[in-house]
C-alpha cells in the first residue's frame, strides 16, 4: 500500500521562535503513525547562527518503558533542524 507523508502549516520567519518550533514538531509527529506504546519527548538543543541564517537544532526521543522498566533498554531519536532565513525573515 501507498504511505502518504503528510505536512502541517508551518509558522513564518517573523512569528518563529523556540517555543513554537518545539510545539510544531509535535504536531508534525502526531501525524506519524507510530504504536501507543512508545513514549517520546521532545527537546531543544541549540541555536547555531550562520551569515544567511539562523539554525534551531531539535531532537524527538522515543523509547519502550514499562513498569518493570521504567527506563527503556533502547531508544530512537530524531533530529530536526528548523532554518530561519536573515535575507527573506518574512517568508516562510
Amino acid at each position: 500500500s501507498k504511505h502518504v507523508i503528510k505536512n502541517i502549516p508551518w509558522t513564518t520567519a517573523k512569528n518563529f521562535t523556540v517555543e513554537i518550533g518545539q510545539q510544531q514538531i509535535e504536531e508534525l509527529i502526531s501525524t506519524w503513525d507510530i504504536h501507543e506504546s512508545w513514549l517520546h519527548h521532545s527537546e531543544f538543543l541549540e541555536e547555531e547562527e550562520l551569515k544567511d541564517s539562523k539554525r534551531y537544532h531539535y531532537r524527538a526521543c522515543w523509547g519502550l518503558p514499562t513498569r518493570r522498566k521504567p527506563i527503556p533498554r533502547a531508544t530512537a531519536s530524531v533530529y530536526f533542524v528548523i532554518v530561519i532565513s536573515k535575507l527573506k525573515p518574512d517568508v516562510s
